[in-house]
């Protein structure tokens, strides 16, 4: 089934990339925006570990797109991804849309413009069931961990801060 014409074009390039993925669960249109992960918990009905949020780093040697997806209850630890991935910086707004092809808020693991160096944090592990943004901060889908580090290729790293 197509994504109805009248969603953003972000939306519609995240339903096409899980369905030619083989993915069961459709992207979801939310009524309100989740631009935040306790948002989106809050509009699902879900922990906020529950949201795989997806926080974009610029890599400074190449200028690439370094994707880290990780649980909404956690935050990313820079050093740990740097050692990683190499030196990275801050992503503006204009930077995260250029490479993605996502606005801040609504950005995807899959469905790219240009295909981001990807880690997943460990933490999403905790969860059965999680979700993540689909295009748009109004949608997202359901999936697993396991399903997310089927469908981006990504590995799985500790790089969240230590509480």
């Amino acid at each position: 089934m197509s994504p109805p014409d009248d969603r953003p074009e972000g939306f519609r390039r995240v339903c096409v990339a899980l369905r030619e993925a083989g993915h069961a669960d459709a992207p979801v249109w939310l009524e309100v925006a989740a631009r935040t992960s306790q948002e989106a918990a809050d509009a699902l009905g879900v922990s906020l570990g529950q949201i795989a949020k997806s926080v974009i780093f610029r890599r400074k040697a190449d200028d690439a797109a370094v994707l880290v997806v990780t649980s909404g209850d956690r935050r990313v630890d820079e050093k740990r991804v740097a050692a990683i991935t190499g030196p990275i910086g801050r992503a503006d707004a204009d930077f995260v849309k250029a490479r993605t092809g996502f606005v801040i808020g609504g950005v995807s693991p899959v469905a790219h413009l240009q295909r981001p160096v990807t880690l997943i944090d460990r933490e999403l592990q905790r969860f059965e069931i999680i979700w993540a943004a689909a295009g748009h901060p109004n949608g997202v889908f359901r999936l697993t961990p396991q399903q997310l580090s089927q469908l981006t290729g990504a590995p799985v790293h500790d790089v969240v801060q230590v509480a």
